[in-house]
């Protein structure tokens, strides 16, 4: 059982004849529904949409073992899940599904609107979409010495895996120089910043290795619905330029933001901006698609 939390909507702004649009948020490396989301989704729930978060399994308060392993296909499995569920809600529109994801769960959101046929838009802030060019990136921003140790620790966590016994953790972020998923500056503390009681500052070290063949900007080019892509100009942990190229591939309405990976979170400079973009962007599409249905009828 995944643990998922409903924000109804606020507005009658985008209220239906079959009821509000839903959008559910998908969280990104490790991320905990409790640890920056419920700011995005107030944001949507006030401008009408009925807003629901959840934390994948394994994660926060989600059942599920092992503990803090990240697997690709269980987490769009999750968001399946989770998509599911919002549309059964009391008072959603279940024709107008919109997924709405970060950094990791940027990329998740591709993959499965491309795999539903009741999505009617996406958005992908500072979006993960490619395994290989985010292992390029992180070669220009961490000394020889932290991959190493980082690629053998993940070399040993998958082999204990394979083997069945527990996975080897390592922090989720960590100062530059230790051991750690993210240890880039400024990681730590911003990753902290928005964690909430149920995240942990662990993940299985084999986390590296099950990414870097991920790449949801495969399949953007079969992306049939409306997709704004936000992308931080600086951002060192998801690459913008393969953001650029898969939201090219997709046909998507790109924004720009000039800062790193963690600044499109409250308490940034650049969280209002990329909120008023993103509930300007679904009011935008959520009214035309409700007058496409009216149409039709």
């Amino acid at each position: 059982m995944c643990a998922a939390t409903h924000f109804p909507a606020t507005s009658q702004a985008l209220a239906g004849a079959a009821g509000r649009p839903v959008v559910v948020l998908a969280h990104g490396l490790a991320g905990t529904q409790d640890s920056g989301l419920a700011a995005f989704a107030e944001a949507f729930a006030a401008a009408g949409l009925a807003a629901v978060t959840f934390d994948y399994r394994g994660f926060g308060t989600s059942q599920g073992q092992p503990r803090q392993v990240v697997s690709v296909d269980q987490q769009v499995a999750d968001l399946h899940a989770a998509a599911d569920a919002a549309v059964s809600l009391p008072g959603v529109d279940p024709a107008r599904l919109v997924l709405w994801g970060i950094s990791l769960g940027g990329g998740h959101v591709v993959t499965v609107a491309t795999q539903r046929t009741d999505v009617v838009a996406v958005v992908s802030a500072v979006p993960l979409v490619d395994g290989l060019a985010a292992a390029r990136l992180a070669v220009q921003h961490h000394s020889p010495g932290t991959l190493v140790k980082s690629t053998g620790r993940g070399l040993l966590s998958a082999a204990r895996r394979r083997s069945g016994r527990e996975p080897l953790m390592i922090p989720v972020v960590a100062r530059p120089g230790e051991v750690g998923a993210l240890t880039l500056p400024g990681a730590l503390e911003d990753f902290l910043a928005i964690a909430g009681p149920s995240w942990r500052n662990e993940v299985a070290a084999d986390v590296t290795m099950e990414l870097g063949g991920r790449a949801p900007a495969r399949v953007a080019k079969e992306l049939t619905v409306p997709w704004l892509v936000q992308i931080a100009d600086f951002d060192r942990s998801a690459p913008p330029h393969a953001a650029a190229k898969a939201a090219f591939a997709g046909r998507a309405l790109v924004r720009h933001y000039p800062c790193d990976h963690f600044d499109l979170f409250a308490g940034k400079d650049w969280h209002e901006p990329a909120v008023r973009h993103a509930v300007g962007f679904l009011t935008a599409q959520l009214a035309s698609s409700e007058d496409r249905l009216l149409d039709m009828a």
